[in-house]
């Protein structure tokens, strides 16, 4: 009988050993700017419009809680068009994620491999990896998904949260899969970005646990600004969770739970709302 991977090799399943902080005022400098490039082109980026979006929408005569936040909105009347447009901004998306991931790769003795094994962005030949991951996965999308919805709509009631159009795609053959294509791109980009690439970095600039999780949180709540004060602590909330997770004897550094659970919450959200009727919608504020 084959022995359980989990308890045979107990070192196979243990997180990685943490990296050697950098040292010198230069190797850190450079890292230091690394980061603020990084986020420069994705993440911090859409935070610091977003922030930006929020204070707008504080200063205009139209109460928060009457303005409207649409997601995954139609590029073009024409459907091929359209179409086109939308899978061309998901694959520049991801251009960042390739980037955090190469640079990552740049350590010495470093490979793409691993690279992408060390962040938990790998699948293994066994069946229990998988398992596990998506297991753990739909868990956590369980634990931030129902009282996730219940958040939007205390927010919707006290006046914090926009209303959010998760799509305003039109009804064509191809809406289905684009919409869980764009839920993908959603949970590597912020997952990777925010939460792998964003520890390796400050665990290199000898940054605690501590601060990391803080900083992995405010970040993924800044750049939901523009849906309100509501989603921006909620999403903090989130941040809090998937990265004290990653982080942890139970997250072991792997990043593909966060991903699988990210992506199933957007796909319920975004599909979910496409195929909504619309007296639904209307009935629930959404």
């Amino acid at each position: 009988m084959t022995a359980d991977p989990q308890t045979a090799s107990p070192a196979r399943w243990a997180a990685p050993a943490p990296a050697a902080p950098t040292t010198t005022p230069s190797a850190r400098r450079r890292t230091a700017a690394e980061i603020w490039i990084v986020l420069g082109l994705s993440l911090g980026q859409s935070g610091v419009y977003a922030i930006v979006n929020i204070l707008a929408r504080l200063s205009a005569e139209t109460p928060l809680a009457d303005q409207t936040a649409t997601l995954n909105a139609s590029q073009s009347e024409r459907s091929l068009l359209d179409l086109t447009y939308q899978v061309l901004g998901i694959f520049f998306a991801l251009v960042p994620v390739a980037l955090a991931l190469y640079l990552l790769s740049g350590r010495a003795s470093a490979t793409w491999r691993g690279t992408r094994e060390r962040v938990g962005l790998d699948w293994g030949l066994d069946g229990a990896r998988p398992g596990r991951d998506i297991a753990w996965g739909f868990g956590l999308a369980a634990l931030i998904g129902l009282p996730g919805i219940a958040f939007y709509l205390l927010g919707r009631v006290v006046g914090i949260t926009v209303q959010v159009q998760a799509s305003a795609l039109d009804q064509h053959w191809w809406v289905v899969p684009v919409l869980v294509l764009a839920a993908l791109q959603n949970g590597l980009l912020e997952e990777v970005v925010a939460v792998a690439y964003l520890h390796e970095r400050t665990r290199d600039l000898g940054w605690s646990r501590l601060w990391f999780v803080v900083t992995s949180s405010l970040l993924r709540g800044s750049y939901h600004l523009y849906q309100g004060i509501g989603p921006f602590l909620g999403n903090v909330v989130m941040g809090l969770v998937f990265s004290w997770f990653y982080t942890s004897r139970w997250g072991r550094n792997r990043v593909l739970p966060l991903v699988v659970a990210h992506t199933l919450l957007d796909v319920v959200a975004f599909v979910g709302y496409a195929l909504l009727p619309a007296a639904w919608k209307t009935t629930l504020g959404l």
